[in-house]
């Protein structure tokens, strides 16, 4: 059967949550993707699934975050801030793991956050898998997560080129990512 990859609706939820849920052993992924349809600042269409017969078999979401860089001059403390979106979480039903379909909504996934305008990606996540699609470690660029993962595990893909020179600072996660 064909695989199908569109942005969810209302009628997917279920089937989004129970993808999560057995793609990574436990519920906390599941929630934390309920909770960020909550947040003002959730994109309906980067959350993406993929189906095989009618039947949800993978799920991913990219959601808006910022880099916060701290500049102090002699008089007080700025901070600029950089919009980017970040890949989290990407779940796969594990009988249909390793046949590409994870791939596939990452591909689909990047090609939206570039039509909708998006100059750069941050992911954290496994180091042997995201560089295949062009991801590098985020402190290339002086790009740090406030999760203090391991360096190779986060990582930075540029959608237009030279987007991240000269961003640098802490990567800021909703409040729903603390819940995780």
């Amino acid at each position: 059967m064909p695989l199908t990859i569109r942005p969810e609706t209302p009628t997917d939820y279920p089937g989004i949550t129970e993808v999560n849920d057995l793609a990574f052993w436990q519920p906390a992924e599941g929630k934390l993707v309920e909770k960020l349809r909550g947040n003002p600042k959730f994109v309906p269409e980067l959350s993406l699934v993929a189906e095989i017969g009618g039947k949800i078999v993978a799920h991913i979401l990219f959601f808006p975050v910022v880099i916060k860089s701290e500049t102090i001059d002699e008089e007080h403390e700025e901070y600029e801030e950089y919009e980017t979106i970040s890949l989290a979480p990407v779940s796969v039903m594990p009988e249909f793991q390793r046949q590409g379909i994870g791939g596939r909504l990452i591909k689909e996934g990047l090609e939206a956050c570039r039509k909708l305008g998006y100059g750069s990606v941050i992911v954290l996540g496994h180091p042997e898998y995201y560089p295949k699609f062009g991801f590098e470690p985020a402190g290339k660029w002086g790009i740090k997560d406030p999760f203090g993962a391991p360096e190779e595990a986060f990582m930075a893909l540029e959608l237009k080129e030279g987007e991240l020179e000269g961003v640098l600072g802490v990567v800021e996660y909703p409040e729903e990512f603390n819940d995780v």
